[in-house]
Parts: structure tokens; sequence; C-alpha cells
């Protein structure tokens, strides 16, 4: 859908939006028509066959296998970033050479048709047994059409949405040479002051279950040696997220019921759903460094999972062991990884360094080295580059794909979420004459592309003053602009103009929060994480002008908003969007579209609240009646879970999110009143859970109906609630559907006493509702 709409006079908005045939929804759900649709309610139903398990490309592989000497079979377990230095001090020579001679598997950081094809045909063509390179990249949220930041996209709540965007993304890197990603990752993050909840879906192992699918099945196609389709890595195996204090690379406790539970389920749909290959990560897990860890690489991924891809270590990860204290010398470390299961080196130069000998001595065996390049192999051919192991040198089109800037901007559109809307300020009216747009995100085309942004360039970005200046322009509508402070840093100087153009306006649109490169992403943690710099200054000053004000909230990560959210008439959380932050909000502004998107990570208070989720277990004495809003007065309101400081309660709750339209829930309603434990078990019972959603309001809108459990009575502690499923639903004013779910085996069982992973007795609450605090609920049993 072309961008019309930027162009239609100011004071028909509302008009055009009412006769708007095409809403974005609408338009996603079309352009969704040519990829298979994701099963929103089970991330672990109808996963695709794995595409590793050819016969005829096992012979293959067996029969290659027989003619590598072990200096050729370790070099393909080594990967090399291209661009690091060559020569002498380091263990690697021109990289030509290197191939030529059997000693690199896979090159990532490099780029183009002719570029990686000059490496490719020092392989096909000089190297003994002629075994291609596989070349990698981040491809994290866009090639060169860069899309909404990860965590943005799983707040559209909508995976084949988000399989659109991988999909585009493969097509891009494939073009380019690239045929694997370091994507996604799926890492589960209960803790804003991590960095790197950028890259992932929120705190929700099923959410973050259902995007992990989709990626993979996005990035990997209906097969993986399509020309479009590139390899995905999910990452990082496994519990990077739960890093202590929220702090890059630290270390991570995690009980192995919480790590089944909650850490591993995305990786387990991941796997399920072909992915090619998994990362190790750098943190230790309960001692025990994830890159050297047997008992989640051997046993869980690759023998219980049955994982057939290969495991890549992240970053020197495996050379890092020496520092976690588990190795003294390169040499163990390396044993130690590679016996646990990782089959390739990024970048650490140990395995291909040290292995060969320590086979030769039987601290190694043969058959763990032929292992890893067995798998190494399978992808190598399940992508195709045996037969095709060249890139298509035609010059690419300098612009970028007409089909993929649209898909940018309605991912945009369905990402923001709608914080608060006090008195309607949104949609903006049509008599608003004059609009200031004050802030230092409202023009700074960097932090639109967001943390990893691939091969994007600011040069494709339509900042939002951009977009609402070439609208003004057109349509004789006054805009005024004033940065006001820094980011971070600065001064106040800019200011008093700032708060002269608030003064001038109409309304009032505030762009701030962070930048991208440093503030987010890898090693970027905060122990703050409210507005950065003076901008909470520039905030209240705007604020105090007494227009109507919008607040635009450009972040990797949910900030504490606490001490600005009442200062401001609405609030949008934007993310970092993309290229197309600017016409994207421009049209959620104006009403052109609507708003849908939903938190997928509880917004805190304060930051002392963190680490916070909503699906936490229950205590020996939960507040339930007391008032929190103000500190204990006797010990019936102190003597329980609390603070004494501030609300237990995030800011806004995880799958919060308005709309300019209202939804209202009917009663839940249940198929039956008990079930079968036994049954269950053996999956030959089951529920229906359904509810009526009505459009109460004026303007066509989409809703996401939740799904929530919670079962009592059971051999251990289960959270208080947890997400079970989900559905989007577009509906126009007025309009009604009902909304069912299937509640089974899948979503009742649970690893038990025992460590076993079966349904139990006891007592279930199901909710249905707009978000995981809602009351609209029923009850059933669930008997031996």
């Amino acid at each position: 859908m072309k961008r019309t709409l930027d162009r239609a006079p100011f004071f028909l908005i509302a008009v055009l939006f009412l006769l708007l045939s095409t809403s974005a929804d609408a338009f996603a759900q079309t352009k969704s028509k040519a990829l298979p649709r994701v099963n929103r309610q089970s991330a672990a139903q109808g996963a695709p066959a794995s595409q590793l398990k050819d016969p005829a490309v096992e012979r293959k592989i067996e029969a290659l296998l027989k003619q590598m000497t072990l200096d050729e079979k370790i070099g393909q377990m080594n990967q090399f970033s291209f661009g690091a230095p060559t020569g002498p001090g380091t263990s690697r020579s021109e990289y030509g050479e290197m191939i030529a001679a059997g000693k690199l598997g896979s090159v990532f950081n490099l780029t183009g048709a002719k570029e990686t094809n000059q490496l490719q045909r020092a392989a096909m063509t000089k190297s003994r047994l002629k075994i291609p390179i596989i070349f990698g990249l981040d491809v994290i949220h866009g090639y060169r059409t860069t899309f909404p930041i990860p965590l943005a996209l799983a707040a559209t709540w909508n995976p084949e949405l988000v399989q659109q965007t991988a999909s585009a993304a493969a097509h891009e890197a494939a073009a380019e040479g690239v045929r694997w990603t370091f994507s996604p990752m799926i890492d589960i993050s209960r803790d804003a002051r991590w960095g790197r909840i950028i890259e992932g879906a929120g705190e929700d192992p099923f959410l973050g279950s259902a995007m992990a699918r989709a990626y993979v099945m996005g990035y990997q196609g209906a097969r993986l040696s399509d020309p479009g389709s590139i390899a995905a890595c999910a990452k990082h195996f496994v519990g990077y997220g739960a890093a202590e204090a929220g702090r890059e690379y630290n270390t991570t406790q995690i009980p192995e019921r919480l790590l089944r539970e909650v850490y591993l389920a995305p990786f387990n749909a991941a796997v399920n759903a072909g992915a090619a290959t998994l990362m190790s990560a750098f943190n230790d897990l309960n001692d025990v460094p994830a890159s050297a860890n047997p008992f989640t690489i051997k046993q869980i991924l690759k023998k219980e999972w049955g994982f057939r891809g290969f495991v890549v270590s992240d970053w020197t990860s495996i050379k890092e062991v020496i520092a976690h204290g588990i190795a003294n010398d390169g040499p163990t470390a390396a044993r130690k990884a590679v016996l646990a299961g990782v089959d390739m080196d990024m970048e650490g130069e140990l395995y291909i360094s040290t292995l060969a000998a320590q086979v030769k001595s039987g601290a190694v065996p043969v058959s763990v080295i032929d292992d890893a390049v067995r798998r190494i192999l399978r992808v190598k051919f399940a992508l195709g580059l045996f037969d095709n192991p060249y890139a298509n040198e035609k010059v690419l089109p300098a612009n970028l794909d007409a089909a993929h800037v649209d898909l940018a901007r309605t991912a945009a559109e369905q990402s923001f979420v709608l914080l608060k809307n006090e008195k309607g300020v949104l949609p903006l009216s049509a008599a608003a004459k004059t609009i200031a747009v004050i802030g230092p995100l409202a023009d700074d085309a960097d932090a639109m592309l967001g943390a990893w942004g691939g091969k994007g360039d600011a040069k494709n970005v339509i900042t939002l003053q951009a977009s609402l200046q070439d609208f003004a322009d057109k349509h004789h509508m006054r805009l005024l602009h004033e940065k006001g402070t820094e980011i971070r840093g600065g001064t106040d100087a800019g200011i008093p103009a700032a708060v002269n153009a608030a003064r001038q306006a109409d309304v009032v649109l505030l762009a701030v929060g962070e930048s991208a490169g440093d503030m987010t992403g890898e090693a970027a943690s905060r122990t703050v994480i409210d507005l950065p710099g003076l901008q909470t200054k520039l905030l209240e000053a705007v604020a105090a002008a007494g227009k109507p004000t919008v607040l635009i909230v450009f972040s990797g990560r949910p900030l504490t908003l606490t001490p600005v959210v009442d200062k401001v008439n609405a609030v949008v959380q934007a993310w970092h969007p993309g290229i197309q932050a600017g016409p994207a909000l421009w049209r959620v502004l104006s009403g052109q579209a609507n708003f849908s998107g939903k938190l997928t990570v509880s917004m805190p208070r304060a930051v002392g609240q963190l680490p916070l989720y909503y699906n936490a277990l229950n205590t020996g004495r939960p507040h339930l009646k007391v008032d929190l809003t103000h500190p204990p007065t006797n010990g019936d309101e102190k003597y329980v879970s609390r603070y004494i400081d501030e609300l237990n309660a995030p800011l806004f709750p995880f799958g919060y999110g308005l709309s300019y339209t209202k939804f209202d829930y009917s009663r839940v309603s249940i198929s039956a009143k008990s079930l079968s434990s036994e049954s269950l078990n053996a999956d030959s019972q089951s529920l229906k859970v359904s509810v009526d959603v009505k459009n109460t309001g004026e303007r066509d809108g989409v809703e996401v109906a939740e799904l929530y459990l919670g079962e009592r009575g059971t051999s251990i502690s289960r959270p208080v609630r947890e997400l079970k499923g989900f559905q989007r639903v577009a509906l126009k004013a007025g309009e009604s559907k009902q909304v069912e779910f299937t509640v089974g085996k899948e979503q009742l069982r649970f690893w038990n006493i025992d460590m076993r992973q079966i349904v139990e007795p006891g007592i279930v609450t199901v909710w249905v509702g707009p978000d995981s605090q809602t009351e609209n609920s029923a009850e059933f049993s669930i008997g031996k």
C-alpha cells in the first residue's frame, strides 16, 4: 500500500480514516497469504519437518568424510570474521590461502556477491575436496530494509508478520552471498537493564516460542536450498537473558525446572521448526560456561531434542571458558567445548590450533570431530551450496524493494503501543493547525535503525520530523521543530526555545528516549533506565507550557516512565521502528491507522522492581487485599510480600496496549467443568475456551485476545498465571466475534516435582482478556 494518504489534506484525516478500505492489519493478512500461517495458539503444533534428514545427503556426507584428512575436518570447524588480522602473530594466513588449504569452513562479516564469490572460488577451484564456504552475518531485523527492532516486532503479537519480515531479510541477504544469519535471538529476559533485551521477544516463553518459530520459518522458507533462503541460528543457548543484575556477560543461576519451563522453551520451538544452527552463549549456567556445557548441548539439544544441525560458539566464547575458570589453557578450553558439543569455533582460533594434537594424543576422540563435521556439512548440503555455491553478481537496484518498504511501515504501525490517551488527545484533531515537534529523537535517522541494523542506511530512514515537514509543506500546516537537548550529555540551552515552540502550538509531539548503538544492544546494560541526560528536564519544561502533549518514546527497552507519565496527555511506546518510522507514526497519530501493539515486557515503575515479570510464583504471604499505595501502617499491611515505597505492580503490565476504540469481552465460557489427567496425558481429551469480543467504539480496530491459565493443588508451586494462547481479532466498529481456544495437554503439562513433563490433577483458572491483569475468568478441575 503506497503512502498516498500521507498527502491528504489535514482536515480530511478523520474522513479518510473512515473510508480507508484496507487497514494495516488487513494489509498484513493479505501479504501473509504467500507464506505458511503460524499457529498462534501453540508454537509446538504443526512444526514443519526437519530439512536435515535427507538419506541421499547423508550418504554423500559419509563418502566425503572418508576422504577428509584430520586437518581438513578441523578446518570445517573453524570460522573467522573477515577483516580480522592476518599474517605474523596470528594463526591465520590470507583468507583465500586458508580456504584453498581446507583450513576455514565459514567466514562472516563479508557481504556482496562479488566479494563472497571471490572467496568461494578459492574453495571450489583450489581446495582439494571442493567444500563450499558458508558466509554469515548478523541479520537481526532486516538486511538492507531495516524493520523495527525484534522487541518491537514482538509487540505486534503477529507471528505471520514477523515471518514476512524475516523472509524479506533473507531474500536481501542471500542476494549478496550471505546464506546464514545469527538470528533469531530468543533469550527470555525479565530484566530491562540488560541491553540485549532489544533483540528478543520479551519475558514470556509462550510468545517467545511463537516468535522463534516465525523467524526460523521466515529465514529458511519452504526449503533451505531455495535461492532466497538463509540458515537461521537460534541464540544464545542458553540462559543468557537471565544475567544477574542485568549485566552483560554476567553469570546465570537457573534451576533445571525453570530452565526447561522458561528459558529452553523458545529454543525447543526453533528446533521443532527446523532451525539449521544454534549458537552457544557467553554466560555460565549453574557454574558451567554455556559454551562448554554438555548437559544443555549434548544431553538436551542433541540427544533429547534430536537436533541435527550444528552449534557455533559466540565470538571467542570458547576461549573465554579460561576466564570463567574451568580451563587454564587453550587446549583445555577447546577440548571441553568440543566434547560438550560445540561444533564450530567462532573467531577463537582454538580448534584450528589445538584439536589435531589432542586427537592424535587420544584426548579428543576422532568420532567427536566427525560428528561436528557431519553436522556442518549437513547444513551446507541443505543450503544447496555444493550445487550452487555462488551468488548472482547482477547489479542490485539502488533503491529498496517497494514491497519491503511497505512491509516495514506496516510492521512499525503494528509495533507501536499506546500506553495512555487522556481525554482523547489522539488521534490528532483536524483543528490542530500548529504542531510542535520537540526532542532529540524527532529527527535522528540513525536511532530509528536501532541496534544491529544490518546494512541499513540512515539515508533510507524517514524520521517523524521529515514526515511531518513534508506534510506541512504541502498542506499549509505550521510545524515548529526544536531539538531541546541531546539524548544524553549536552546542555539545557535549547530548552527555552523548545518551551517557546510548545506555547505557540495547538499540540506538542515530544520525541525522547535512547540512542541505538551505544545505549541498547550488546554491552549496553544500564543501572538507571529512565530518560537519559536532560530529557526529563526538557519534558517537564515543555509540559508546563500547558498544551496537549504526546510523549513518543523511542527505546530498545521499557523505560521507567513513572516520574513523567502523569505530566503528559498521551504516551506512545515507539521503540526503534526502522526506516519507515515517520510515515508509520504519522498514520497512527493522525488516525489513518489504529494502534494494536501490546507490551511483551512488563514496564517497571522503578528499577528496584527488576527483574519483573507477570508469570511469577505466588508467595506464602501474598499482598492480596492489602492497599499498597501507601507505606504500611500496621503489621497486617507490613508483613506481606511488598515494598514499603512502591507498588508491586508494573507501571504497565505485560500484554497491555490501548486503541482508538474500545473492546468488551463477554464472560469466559468453557466446554467442560472437569478433565482427567490420565486422558490429558494420553492427548485424548481437551476443552474449548471461548469469549465474544465486541468493538464498542466508533472506529475499526484490532484487538489481541490473550488466554492465561493458572493451576493450584499441584506437586510444585505454579506461576499465578501463564500465557497459553493469543489471537489478533480485526473488528469493525460495532462488530462482535467469538474467539475460541483449545486447552489440552500442550497447554496444561509442566515439569513436576519428579522432573516429569506431565499434566497433574488440580484446579485451573482460565482468563481471557486484553492483558495479563484481566480478571475475566472461569474454572475447571483436573481429576486423576
